[in-house]
């Protein structure tokens, strides 16, 4: 298939492109690398020279001009739509930037998709569309109460997607991710957030930042949550099973139904228990300071992968954390920098 990858710069997007590529697909990465590394797309490009093998075109989804564009000039089959703004801190700081970037991105995507008769979607959607729910672990059925700005938008993103699939033969599905960590096993890739993001990033980035002394320690946020130890628990779920995911459901994707899954390990684990994972797997003693609670927070989240287990076969193989975190290190020891800074 010819699969345009959204956001294929990005930290999920560029594994995606990866593993698509090595599956012989034909893969157009479209990402206006506000958040995304064109380094990332070079090294894709060095590992698959082949002629069409891959394009990388730099247009903003909120473009609906480049947009059109780019699918009047490609003979695209499928679309994983990643782009998107994805810090819950920073939502709850620029609401309506969220809701532009996301929704209305989303809108001007598939209004571009049914022009040009293009039937198949994933889409990454995100666990924060629950909200905090009154029970865990988080099955497909749990209500979606979200509460902060980026729940809301992908929930919406979501909804949109839902009611076009009624009216057409779309065949779509949606994914539901948890904390994403990792990177590519072989080292190929991995996780370099711009440096004027790092206070929002995930903290398997802190966690790295703190161990090369980039930054003097890592700062844990909110100790007073009514968890195993106080501080907020997640589901840590690596990128090459999530990706893994994601070409199951492109496998079986059925006209005219959108199929819902969430995508994590079922094993929820603390901050503080992820600390000490990144202790281990760095072996370096990190310094931790501890803060009040960030806006747009709550206590613990992790799912019940059972729907995609039984109906997708995927289950996630990494589910060691010392184990995940200790890849990524390696390719941060490899790529202090990130990918190294690259001229257009």
């Amino acid at each position: 298939m010819h699969v345009l990858v959204t956001g294929g710069a990005g930290f999920i997007g560029s594994h995606a492109a990866l593993r698509l590529l090595e599956d012989n697909h034909r893969v157009t990465i479209v990402d206006n690398l506000s958040r995304g590394n064109l380094g990332a797309v070079q090294k894709l490009q060095q590992l698959f020279p082949e002629p069409d093998r891959l394009q990388f075109i730099l247009a903003d989804l909120g473009d609906s001009t480049a947009v059109d564009h780019l699918f009047s000039s490609n003979a695209i089959d499928a679309v994983m739509h990643f782009a998107a703004v994805a810090y819950v801190g920073e939502s709850m700081e620029e609401p309506l930037r969220y809701y532009k970037n996301i929704t209305s991105n989303t809108l001007i995507l598939l209004e571009a998709m049914k022009k040009y008769d293009v039937k198949k979607l994933i889409y990454s959607s995100t666990c924060a569309t629950y909200g905090e729910p009154e029970k865990m672990p988080i099955t497909e059925e749990t209500p979606q109460k979200p509460i902060n700005p980026y729940g809301k938008a992908k929930k919406m993103s979501e909804d949109m997607i839902k009611d076009y699939a009624r009216t057409t033969d779309l065949a779509a599905t949606i994914l539901r991710y948890f904390n994403v960590i990792g990177s590519d096993p072989e080292g190929r890739l991995g996780e370099a957030p711009r440096p004027e993001l790092r206070h929002h990033g995930r903290i398997s980035g802190a966690c790295f930042d703190a161990a090369m002394k980039v930054i003097p320690g890592l700062q844990v946020k909110g100790t007073d949550y009514e968890t195993k130890d106080g501080t907020c628990v997640r589901d840590y779920i690596h990128v090459t099973d999530l990706v893994d995911a994601h070409v199951k459901a492109l496998e079986k994707l059925k006209p005219s139904k959108v199929s819902i899954y969430n995508v994590g390990t079922g094993q929820g684990k603390s901050v503080k228990e992820f600390v000490d994972a990144c202790k281990a797997a760095t072996g370096v003693n990190i310094s931790v300071t501890y803060l009040d609670r960030r806006p747009g927070d709550y206590a613990e989240v992790w799912s019940d992968p059972t729907k995609i287990n039984n109906e997708l076969n995927w289950s996630a193989k990494y589910v060691d954390l010392t184990e995940t975190l200790a890849m990524s290190w390696k390719w941060q020891q490899a790529h202090p920098n990130g990918y190294h800074p690259v001229a257009l």
